[in-house]
C-alpha cells in the first residue's frame, strides 16, 4: 500500500483494503499503474488509482497534480529526501498514436518553489508502460549513488557510484545499455548539472529528448538517483483496440499531409524562425532589439542546406522534427531546435550556426536547459555592457557575439566557478545580486523562452499566467496568432498585438494544452480536437463530450493554480518584467500589449477572484475541485481526500 501523507490505507484500494481496478462506463478496465519507489528505505510499492480520479483528470500532468496534492507543502524542500519526484504517462502514451511518444515529470520546481512540470517525448514513456507501469513515484534519497532498471513488471534499485560525476547523458545511455546487454532499453539521465543541484537541471532521453524546465534533473539529483532504465516487451491497454487501430491510422494519415508536420519534418521546429523574425517574435540581444542580421545564418533553413544529415523522431511519430546534423568533425549529433537556436544565436548576438550546435550539445551532455542557460547569459551580457558587472572573474572578456566567451561560461556554470556561479542561480537571482530584478526575463524564476509578446501578444498572458513560470509549452499562443485556431474551443483568431479581446481565447487554449498534457499529446501535432477526442475514448473507454474533455484540461489547470496559491503565489506575480514590457531599442511597431486589461480579462474568463488571482469557490465546485476550497479560501469546507489508501473506487 502506498502512504501518502495524512492517509493511512492504500491508493485505490477496495473496502477490505485490496487492490481494487474498477470498471469505466464502457466496462473497461481503467487502470493507473503507480509504483511508488522509496529510495531511502529500498522498498517499492504498488497500486492502481480510482476511476474516479482517472476520468477526472486522465493522466500526465493533471494526474501528477492529483497525485503530488498532499506532498507540496510550502515548507517542503524541494531538494529534500521527503520531496517526491513523479513519472507519469498518459491513457494515449506509447499507443502508435499521433505523436504519443511522451511522458511527463512533476515536482516541487526547485527553480521557482512552485509547480514542477516537463514534458518529454522519445521512446522512455512507451518503454514505461509496456514494462508494466503507468507512474513511477519517488520519494526518499540513496544513501549512494543509484539507478532504476524497471523491466517487464519489476523494479531494481542499482549501484551507480561509477557514473557519478564521470558520465554525461548520452554516455550514460550508453554504458547502461552495455551493462544490461540490451541495446533497446530506454534511459532518463540527469548530467553534472543534475548532480550539482542546478534549478534548471534536466532529465534527458533517446538522441536529446530533455524534460528540461523547472530542473526536474535537480530533483533527481538530490535523491542520488543518476538514472532510470526501461525495457518492456507488453501492450498498452486499449478500451477498443480495433476501433483505436482504425482512429489512429486516420489520425496519423491526416497528421502526415498537415502543413505544419510538413515544416517541421523539412525544417525542424527552427521552421518558422525565418517568419517569427519578420513578425517581430523573435527577440534578439536580450530582448532589446528586433531585427540582427546575423539571424538567417542561424535559422532552421540555413541548417538543412548546410549541416543537416538526417532527422529523429519519437515513438511512432510521422512528423519526425528532431534534427541530425554533421559539423567539422564529421560525427553525426543532435541538431539544435527554435529555442536553443534563438538562445544561443540572436539573443546572444551569435551568428555561427556551429558554435550553437555545440553549445546546445555542451548543454544536452551537462543536463542543462539550453532556455535556461541561454536567458540568464543574455542577461549577464547586457549588464556588463551597461557597466553593471563587478569584478567578477572573467567578466572582461564578455562580449555579444563571441561564442568562445559564452562556451567558457557554460563550462563555469557546471563548476560554479566565478561568474558562473551566479549564472547557476538564474535569471531572477542574478538580477537580484545586483539590484536590478526588473532586468531579468523571467516570471516567478522560469527564465523565458523565445517568443516575444511584443510580436505576439497572447503570449504575455501565457507567460504570466503558467503554473511553471514563463512558459511557452503550456500554451504556444503564437500559433493562434498566425492562424491555428479550433473555433470548435473558442480558441479565436484575433489581431496579433490584440488585447483584452483575446484573453478568453488564450484561457481556452490554456485548457486544450492541459488536455494534451494530459494524454500525453505533443503540441506539433496538429490533430483535430474531434479527432482527439475520439482517440481519447476509445483508448479509456470513457464516453466525454468534447466540453467535458475540455473540462479535464481546465480541471487540471484550476488545480495547479491551486497548488500554487498554496506554495505562496499572489496575484502580483502574474506579471512580465519591466523589461520586456518597453518598445525593442529598433522595434517597427513600438506599441506594447496591454498587459494588466489582457490580464484582467483573462481572469474574468477563468472565474478568478479579480485581486488575487484566486479560483473563486464556485469555479472550483463547479470542476469539482470543492474539498480543495478552504486550502485558499480558508473560512471554507473540509479539504480534499488525497489520491491515497482507502479511497473508493467510484
Amino acid at each position: 500500500m502506498i502512504d501518502l501523507p495524512g492517509h493511512p490505507k492504500g491508493l485505490g484500494s477496495g473496502p477490505d483494503g485490496s487492490p481494487q481496478s474498477p470498471q469505466t462506463t464502457a466496462g473497461h478496465q481503467a487502470t493507473f499503474r503507480l509504483t511508488k519507489v522509496d529510495l531511502s528505505s529500498g522498498k517499492v510499492e504498488r497500486h492502481p488509482l480510482r476511476v474516479h480520479d482517472l476520468r477526472e483528470f486522465l493522466g500526465g500532468a493533471s494526474l501528477g497534480a492529483r497525485i503530488l496534492y498532499p506532498f507540496l507543502t510550502p515548507d517542503l524542500d524541494p531538494l529534500g529526501p521527503e520531496a517526491p519526484l513523479l513519472f507519469a504517462t498518459g491513457p494515449l502514451t506509447g499507443s502508435a498514436g499521433p505523436a504519443v511518444g511522451r511522458f511527463v515529470l512533476c515536482a516541487k520546481s526547485p527553480a521557482t518553489r512552485l509547480w514542477g512540470e516537463s514534458n518529454v517525448g522519445g521512446f522512455f514513456g512507451p518503454e514505461l508502460r509496456a514494462s508494466g507501469f503507468d507512474g513511477l513515484l519517488i520519494i526518499g534519497r540513496a544513501t549512494a549513488p543509484v539507478y532504476l532498471w524497471v523491466h517487464q513488471g519489476d523494479v531494481e534499485i542499482r549501484s551507480a557510484v561509477h557514473l557519478w560525476g564521470i558520465t554525461d547523458t548520452y554516455e550514460t545511455q550508453a554504458v547502461l545499455r552495455s551493462e544490461l546487454d540490451d541495446s533497446l532499453v530506454r534511459v532518463a539521465s540527469i548530467g553534472l548539472a543534475g548532480e550539482a543541484g542546478l534549478p534548471f537541471a534536466l532529465v534527458l532521453c533517446d538522441h536529446g529528448r530533455v524534460a528540461g524546465r523547472t530542473g526536474m534533473g535537480a530533483v533527481m539529483g538530490s535523491k542520488n538517483l543518476k538514472a532510470i532504465a526501461v525495457r518492456g516487451k507488453g501492450e498498452v491497454s486499449l478500451a477498443d483496440p480495433a476501433a483505436f487501430g482504425l482512429a489512429r491510422r486516420r489520425a496519423n494519415l491526416a497528421l502526415k499531409t498537415d502543413n505544419l508536420t510538413r515544416a517541421l519534418r523539412e525544417l525542424g521546429s527552427a521552421s518558422g524562425g525565418d517568419y517569427f523574425d519578420y513578425l517581430g517574435e523573435m527577440p534578439k540581444r536580450y530582448f532589446t532589439r528586433a531585427s540582427f542580421d546575423g539571424a538567417s545564418r542561424v535559422s532552421g533553413a540555413t541548417m538543412s542546406e548546410s549541416i543537416l544529415s538526417g532527422v529523429s523522431t519519437c515513438h511512432a511519430c510521422v512528423i519526425a522534427c528532431g534534427r541530425k546534423v554533421r559539423i567539422s568533425d564529421g560525427e553525426e549529433r543532435k541538431g539544435p531546435e527554435y529555442e536553443t537556436l534563438v538562445g544561443f544565436g540572436p539573443n546572444l548576438l551569435i551568428d555561427d550556426l556551429l558554435a550553437v550546435v555545440r553549445l546546445g550539445e555542451l548543454c544536452d551532455r551537462y543536463g542543462m536547459d539550453t532556455i535556461s542557460v541561454s536567458n540568464t547569459i543574455g542577461l549577464a551580457l547586457l549588464m556588463n555592457s551597461q557597466g553593471l558587472l563587478d569584478a567578477e572573474a572573467g567578466h572582461e572578456r564578455l562580449r555579444w557575439g563571441d561564442p568562445d566567451a559564452v562556451e567558457s561560461l557554460v563550462h563555469s556554470t557546471v563548476r560554479r566557478e566565478g561568474l558562473g556561479r551566479l549564472i547557476a542561480k538564474g535569471a531572477r537571482e542574478l538580477a537580484r545580486e545586483y539590484g536590478v530584478p526588473e532586468m531579468a526575463a523571467q516570471v516567478n524564476g522560469l527564465e523565458m523562452a523565445y517568443h516575444d509578446a511584443r510580436g505576439a501578444s497572447g503570449m504575455g498572458l501565457v507567460y504570466a499566467t503558467s503554473p511553471r513560470g514563463a512558459c511557452h509549452n503550456q500554451s504556444d499562443y503564437f500559433m493562434v496568432d498566425i492562424g491555428q485556431t479550433a473555433e470548435e474551443l473558442g480558441i479565436t483568431l484575433h489581431g496579433r498585438l490584440a488585447g483584452r479581446e483575446k484573453s478568453a481565447s488564450v484561457a481556452r487554449h490554456h485548457d486544450w494544452r492541459s488536455v494534451g498534457n494530459s494524454l500525453v499529446l505533443c503540441h506539433f501535432a496538429n490533430v483535430p480536437p474531434a479527432a482527439t477526442l475520439e482517440l481519447t475514448n476509445l483508448a479509456t473507454g470513457f464516453d466525454y463530450t468534447l466540453e467535458e474533455l475540455l473540462n479535464v484540461g481546465e480541471r487540471g489547470w484550476n488545480l495547479k493554480r491551486v497548488i500554487n496559491h498554496r506554495l505562496g503565489l499572489i496575484g502580483a506575480d502574474d506579471r512580465l518584467p519591466g523589461h520586456v514590457l518597453r518598445p525593442m531599442e529598433d522595434a517597427a511597431v513600438r506599441e506594447i500589449p496591454p498587459f494588466d486589461e489582457m490580464l484582467a480579462g483573462y481572469y474574468s474568463a477563468r472565474g478568478w477572484e479579480a485581486s488575487s488571482g484566486r479560483p473563486l469557490p464556485r469555479t472550483m465546485t463547479r470542476l469539482g475541485l470543492e474539498d480543495l476550497i478552504p486550502d485558499i479560501w480558508p473560512e471554507m469546507g473540509p479539504h480534499l481526500t488525497p489520491l491515497g489508501p482507502g479511497a473508493s473506487a467510484s
